[in-house]
């Protein structure tokens, strides 16, 4: 297994949204390599605890590794921050101090050509996140029907040549399954005009993100998430997140956003009835995005979008 490839994306403002006290408790759910859990456990020190949660068996070896050399405790767990609730009763964790998400796919599971992720390098059809679950990208491509996959990739991908491409996939499917992502890419790019291609991204990088969301069940899990962190949040700890497009933010600013809604009660009602209150304050009313010195260094940074609350 290669070296675990990690680069924390907006780490000094993760860091700072956070705002870590000496001894506290933080959950990272998308541990990944360690980058930024090892900048948390600097910040809590030596009585700090940190869970690492992730999906992804190479991400946790990787952890470990960086994070025995610090400070502070850690506890590693192989699951997904959709199972929140679970790892945290698992572990006796009532009151946490900061919460962590940076979602989406991580450098190292796009540069690893065997994990099928990169529409640079030819590989299986894979891209799971998590190499032990059942769904591939194999199956999304070769046993979905072209309406399913025009959906997705339409949904997902935010692609307008969405309908197209499936058709395109399910045509070639006629003569055999298709096995690689070279062949896949191919495929997407035979389906795209020509004038099309040759402006703005890689042809098929919207098609291989939706295919991957779908894979790995990306955004249905993240508000249920985000409303569970703030539900096991002490008063005045932090939630941090990280997306990288447009769906993902979405989700996340709305989840948020209502976190810190009041009461909800029509405005011509004299008394309140609804006795919501607010669980939040918003610390970033617009997200926070990479500067240009990160994104010199860091280009995958360019589309990073930070977002913070704080329990009341």
């Amino acid at each position: 297994m290669s070296e675990f490839h990690h680069i924390p994306v907006l780490f000094d403002e993760v860091i700072t949204g956070l705002a870590i006290k000496p001894g506290g408790t933080y959950v990272d759910c998308t541990v990944g390599g360690g980058g930024h859990a090892q900048g948390i456990l600097a910040k809590a020190g030596d009585g700090g605890l940190l869970i690492g949660i992730d999906r992804d068996p190479a991400a946790l070896e990787a952890a470990q590794r960086r994070l025995q050399k610090g400070p502070g405790r850690f506890v590693l767990v192989h699951s997904n921050y959709t199972e929140l609730d679970k790892v945290l009763a698992a572990h006796q964790i009532d009151g946490v101090d900061g919460f962590l998400f940076d979602l989406g796919v991580s450098s190292h599971q796009l540069d690893m050509k065997d994990r099928g992720f990169s529409y640079h390098q030819d590989a299986a059809l894979d891209m799971r996140m998590n190499p032990q679950a059942s769904l591939s990208a194999y199956d999304v491509v070769n046993g979905y029907s072209e309406r399913e996959l025009a959906r997705i990739i339409g949904e997902y991908g935010e692609e307008r040549w969405a309908k197209r491409i499936a058709e395109f996939i399910v045509a070639r499917r006629q003569t055999g399954p298709i096995t690689t992502t070279g062949q896949l890419v191919d495929i997407i790019k035979a389906a795209v005009p020509a004038s099309a291609r040759r402006l703005g991204p890689h042809p098929a990088r919207r098609t291989f993100q939706a295919i991957r969301i779908e894979v790995n069940g990306e955004l249905e899990g993240i508000k249920p998430a985000i409303i569970s962190a703030i539900d096991h949040l002490k008063p005045g700890g932090r939630i941090c997140v990280i997306s990288f497009h447009s769906l993902e933010d979405r989700i996340v600013k709305q989840s948020l956003q209502e976190s810190a809604k009041g009461c909800v009660c029509p405005k011509d009602l004299p008394v309140c009835t609804c006795g919501n209150v607010p669980k939040v304050r918003l610390i970033t009313r617009k997200p926070i995005t990479a500067g240009q010195e990160e994104l010199a260094t860091n280009p995958r940074a360019r589309s990073a979008k930070l977002r913070v609350a704080e329990r009341l």
